[in-house]
Order: structure tokens, then C-alpha cells, then sequence
């Protein structure tokens, strides 16, 4: 465990345990994967793949597609009046993220117990991940199930922690 490298972040965690109730907790955990991949993603990507894009249209493309997604948000909230997510019944936060592990700021979790869980992490665009995680100890998670773009977002927002915290430690030197 002494291998675990962790980041200081500050992320709001809700979760649940994962016993014979998994089928809810995988329909929105697909729920969520799919509304990061809508139609105008799905095309961004094949005009990358294809070289019809430079760096400039991509950016407004990503920009305008940001837009379409709070746009879909905003209609689902209009037509029902709130967005479908299940109410998770614990809250947590999250002092500390690593590749694959998370640590929360009190002991909350039971040792080898698996979790669901959903939180949002702070980047261009924000970015509200569902996963699953296993209880290492009663702070500690390890991270068991995360959509692939997920995980990618998960590594660029630890990577970006780490540079503020290096910034920070500069700056006291």
C-alpha cells in the first residue's frame, strides 16, 4: 500500500453499497457513459480520425458540443423536472486521487466492501463520472469500474492537481 501515490484534490463523492440492487446502479453508470458520447462527439471524433480537423476547429467544436449537452440538460430538467439520477444514500469527500485509488477525508467506507459511486471533477468540460470502487481500508478506495473517457479525465485532473501542488510548493521555497 505504501506504493499508492496520491494528489491533494478536493472532489464531493456520493455513493452506496453495491449489494443485490447492482442492475440500478449499471443502468445509470451506462447512463452517464452515454451522455459524454452524443451524436455531435461521435462526429467531432470521425472528422479527427479522418484529418478534416486542426486545432482551432477542434477546440469550438468541443466548445459547441459543450453547449449541446447543457442545452440537452437543461430540456430534461424542463420536460422532467429534474435530472434522472439515483439518490445515492452516503456523502463523502474525496482529500486525495490517484490513477486508481481515491482517499476520503474520515473513515466512511467498510474494508472489502464495493461501492457505486458519482462525482464531478472540475475540468473543460465539467465532468460528472460514475464508477465503482472497492474499500481498501476505511478512507481508502480503489477504483474498480470507470468508463475508458473517465478514466482519461481522471488522469488529466490528477496530473492537473499535482501541478498546482508543485506550483504551491515552489512558491513557499
Amino acid at each position: 500500500m505504501s506504493d499508492i501515490r496520491l494528489v491533494q484534490a478536493t472532489i464531493d463523492l456520493s455513493y452506496e453499497v453495491v449489494e443485490d440492487n447492482g442492475e440500478k446502479f449499471e443502468r445509470e453508470f451506462n447512463q452517464i457513459g452515454e451522455t459524454e458520447e452524443n451524436s455531435i462527439t461521435q462526429g467531432i471524433k470521425h472528422a479527427k480520425v479522418r484529418g478534416e480537423l486542426d486545432d482551432t476547429n477542434t477546440l469550438m467544436l468541443n466548445i459547441m458540443a459543450e453547449l449541446y449537452r447543457k442545452m440537452e440538460k437543461i430540456e430534461q430538467l424542463l420536460t422532467n423536472g429534474k435530472v434522472n439520477r439515483l439518490e445515492l444514500s452516503m456523502k463523502g469527500l474525496i482529500e486525495g486521487i490517484g490513477l486508481e485509488h481515491f482517499k476520503l477525508s474520515s473513515d466512511q467506507l467498510e474494508s472489502g466492501k464495493h461501492y457505486y459511486g458519482r462525482l464531478e471533477i472540475a475540468t473543460f468540460p465539467k465532468r460528472e463520472i460514475a464508477l465503482y470502487f472497492e474499500a481498501v481500508n476505511p478512507s481508502l478506495a480503489q477504483i474498480e469500474k470507470i468508463h475508458v473517457r473517465d478514466k482519461e479525465a481522471w488522469g488529466y485532473y490528477m496530473t492537473a492537481c499535482e501541478r498546482v501542488m508543485i506550483r504551491q510548493m515552489k512558491g513557499l521555497e
